[in-house]
């Protein structure tokens, strides 16, 4: 049976498991080696889940896990950007247990939290361009497209763009 729980410090080493695994999965075809190398390294470590973990707020309202027979299988997070509006940060599942409805699941925890702890009437999320396991998924949630900008973490000679999405909630 699949939980969706608030991560605590014993999820760390399956969070950034499953983030990296995911991440991969979901850019390999659309980014450069060096650039999912860099992304992984900087949000997927131990070290900075951890903290991520542990430390919470409106601005980062930390991760949710899913988890079934002690194995984290999905994880999300978000936080506030602006006073009513949330950000679904990152959203990756086990690239094995995607179609699920794991990631509906972390959706909707992550969505209460932003609706019920931190007054959130809107939510928005980046997806890069050609990203066709995100997309379709948001889209689907009810998010709508909203414009383009240049894709966070991009060296000089990178030129990836991000499409943002935003909904009610």
């Amino acid at each position: 049976m699949i939980q969706i729980l608030k991560a605590a410090p014993s999820h760390v080493a399956g969070i950034s498991k499953v983030c990296s695994a995911g991440y991969w999965a979901t850019y390999h075809e659309i980014r450069s080696e060096a650039y999912i190398k860099r992304i992984i390294e900087e949000f997927y470590n131990h070290e900075r889940v951890e903290s991520e973990v542990t430390h919470t707020s409106r601005e980062w309202g930390g991760y949710f896990v899913a988890v079934e027979e002690g194995d984290v299988i999905g994880a999300i997070g978000g936080g506030m950007i602006e006073e009513h509006a949330g950000e679904v940060f990152v959203l990756y599942l086990d690239p094995n247990r995607r179609n699920e409805g794991i990631g509906t699941l972390l959706l909707e925890a992550l969505t209460k939290q932003q609706k019920e702890e931190f007054r959130a009437t809107e939510q928005w999320v980046s997806v890069a361009k050609g990203n066709q396991k995100g997309i379709p998924f948001y889209e689907a949630k009810g998010f709508v497209f909203q414009k383009e900008k240049r894709g966070y973490g991009n060296s000089e000679e990178e030129g990836y763009i991000s499409f943002r999405y935003c909904r009610g909630i």
